[in-house]
């Protein structure tokens, strides 16, 4: 079984079509999304019915129920998302799991418990971003019987086999390579190049391998936007991969 595995795409259409047509040739048996869709000062109603025509496996993100929350779709620049989005675009939002399993994979935006909580990382009182230990992982996981986990939020590619033999795995982000955030300390994530990330998983015997590809694609149409809504942090790293490179 082959599956290709996507993650916070947040209303890029120009990344995740460029990840969709390599994966034209990548003889993928399943296509999930792990979620964080469409919130961005992007391309949200291009990205919604992209996702509705492929009907993908796909879960809630804390973003994707921000969205569809009175309270908080009409804060930063998630404003700019709901208001490019139709009703149906809302409601196909609104429909999504948190969580799905499919045969013995699992499928949430950040852990079981939350869509906040980072999977295979951690912020440290510095503000670095550091790997989580196996043990912290696995008591995230507790109660969950499924071989190969799939996650997203941190939009950091990464994999972690623990002790027990199951599976983490993050793809990374196809649509925004970085963030600032505020909790628990200040901190960024950075994936370093501007590239569409995704992740394909092959499973061999009762173990997995991951292979993490970064598509390159044509983002001045997106570094523009972001500027036009006067968000340089998203204007920079769609440009470079670094919140603070320009």
């Amino acid at each position: 079984m082959r599956i290709a595995a996507l993650a916070d795409i947040h209303g890029n259409a120009d990344a995740l079509r460029a990840v969709l047509a390599d994966l034209r040739g990548q003889g993928a048996d399943l296509t999930v999304n792990l979620g964080d869709c469409l919130s961005g000062p992007l391309q949200a109603a291009e990205t919604a019915d992209l996702l509705m025509d492929h009907d993908f496996a796909t879960v809630m993100g804390n973003h994707d129920r921000w969205l569809v929350a009175p309270n908080t779709r009409t804060l930063g620049w998630k404003a700019v998302a709901f208001g490019q989005l139709s009703p149906s675009h809302l409601g196909w939002v609104a429909a999504l799991p948190a969580m799905q399993t499919i045969e013995d994979v699992f499928l949430c935006h950040a852990t079981p418990q939350d869509d906040l909580t980072y999977s295979l990382h951690h912020v440290v009182p510095s503000g670095h971003l550091v790997p989580t230990s196996p043990a912290d992982i696995a008591a995230r996981l507790e109660g969950r019987a499924e071989h190969l986990f799939l996650c997203g939020h941190t939009h950091i590619a990464a994999a972690a086999r623990l002790a027990d033999g199951r599976m983490v795995v993050n793809p990374g982000s196809v649509g925004c390579p970085g963030f600032r955030d505020a909790h628990p300390y200040p901190h960024k994530a950075e994936a370093g190049t501007p590239f569409a990330r995704y992740a394909i998983l092959d499973r061999k015997g009762d173990n997995w391998d991951v292979t993490f590809r970064q598509v390159p694609y044509d983002t001045s149409r997106v570094v523009a936007l972001a500027r036009s809504h006067g968000n340089g942090d998203w204007a920079s790293v769609l440009a470079t991969g670094w919140i603070d490179a320009c």
